[in-house]
């Protein structure tokens, strides 16, 4: 085996035939249509249930199979190269155990648990079965974190002192559903959700996180779950994330704003991958996919305001979401790392864990040495502040 569950050498063979769990948002809109844009997967099964959902994929995807019960799936393992879970968040754990110990290589969509230990034990158990497990965090691929990736990487922000990120939507009425509800064991609301965006990002562009504070408030009638939440993260490296995820914002703020010795970038507007991916568009056959128009390129500057023309326009990098399955796709046939790892996922998890914590007591929540060692990659010298 090659640490992914694909045996080596097979990189000339047929595409790798993948089972999606979970045809709802995040299966349907996401999954579904990505990994059919991959070269090198077939998407082969979909688990479901419900019969309108089965008549919904049927029409985009003629040639699927269905099964009702990921348990369909372990008896015919030898037939399937990856399963893809995107069914509820409490179901996370529970599934993905059972698929690895079916030898069978994993994505799971955000969250992967709802504690760190439990994403630890399952990539213990993947390591010792010697299989691929990996995290859905496509916001990575977003077109605004990929160009700040860039301006970091080439020092133009110099040292970074804040990082703002707002995941905000104006949302006055609750949908209901288990992403809203208030029962703990349903994994629920914002800072699970939204928060675990923005959580991997900071994570992702400055490091470990060794302090943590937080509110999370319920705003709308009838709310059940955190729909208004913020979270400060004091990272390793002195940086200080600035972190908000709501659905209560009339008035929606920058989706960046990173403060540096030199300068500052600041961007508004969401990544349209989602919204195309929404209505229908799909990678494969768009040229343009992940382009955004030239105003809403964020800006670049000092002492200055976006708002009044100051700054400098930064060219937005195309969203590349397609690129989390090209590299699954990579990682299962050459053994190299995922795109996302569970240990990166248990980081954050860490992180959301005190959040949590912290909202609920009103207290300022360290997190513990030994786990910040784990695997969040280390940002740039001259982002570092």
């Amino acid at each position: 085996m090659t640490g992914t569950g694909i045996a080596p050498g097979t990189e000339s063979r047929a595409p790798l035939r993948v089972a999606l769990v979970g045809y709802g948002l995040a299966g349907s809109v996401f999954h579904a249509p990505l990994i059919a844009a991959t070269e090198g997967l077939t998407l082969d099964t979909i688990v479901t249930s419900n019969d309108e959902r089965r008549d919904q994929a049927r029409t985009e995807f003629p040639d699927v199979r269905f099964v009702a019960s990921p348990d369909e799936l372990w008896t015919r393992a030898d037939e399937l190269d990856l399963i893809v879970i995107a069914s509820p968040n409490k179901t996370h754990v529970p599934i993905a155990t059972a698929a690895l110990k079916a030898g069978l290589p994993v994505v799971v969509d955000k969250p992967l648990a709802g504690t760190a230990s439990e994403a630890h034990e399952l990539a213990a158990l993947a390591k010792d079965r010697g299989l691929l497990l990996s995290v859905f965090q496509n916001r990575r691929w977003d077109n605004d974190f990929l160009t700040l990736q860039q301006l970091l990487a080439a020092g133009e922000l110099g040292d970074v002192q804040r990082f703002e990120s707002r995941f905000e939507r104006w949302r006055p009425q609750p949908k209901g559903g288990w992403r809203e509800s208030g029962d703990p064991t349903e994994i629920g609301g914002l800072l699970y959700d939204l928060g675990s965006h923005v959580v991997d990002q900071a994570l992702v562009l400055f490091g470990p996180a060794v302090r943590v504070y937080a509110e999370a408030d319920v705003r709308r009638p009838g709310a059940e779950a955190d729909d208004d939440t913020f979270i400060a993260i004091t990272h390793a490296n002195g940086v200080r994330s600035h972190l908000y995820a709501s659905a209560t914002t009339a008035q929606l703020g920058p989706r960046f704003r990173v403060l540096g010795s030199r300068a500052g970038y600041v961007k508004y507007g969401l990544d349209p991958q989602e919204a195309a991916l929404r209505e229908g568009k799909r990678p494969a056959v768009d040229e343009s996919w992940g382009e955004e128009p030239e105003s809403l390129w964020g800006h670049l500057g000092a002492g200055d305001s976006p708002l009044t023309g100051g700054g400098t326009p930064v060219p937005t990098l195309p969203g590349d979401y397609p690129a989390y399955y090209a590299a699954v796709t990579t990682a299962l046939r050459e053994g190299s790392a995922p795109p996302v790892t569970a240990e990166q996922a248990a980081a954050a998890l860490d992180v959301l864990e005190a959040a949590r914590r912290s909202a609920s007591e009103g207290v300022t929540v360290e997190i513990p040495t030994e786990n910040t060692q784990s695997a969040q990659s280390t940002p740039s010298t001259e982002a570092s502040a």
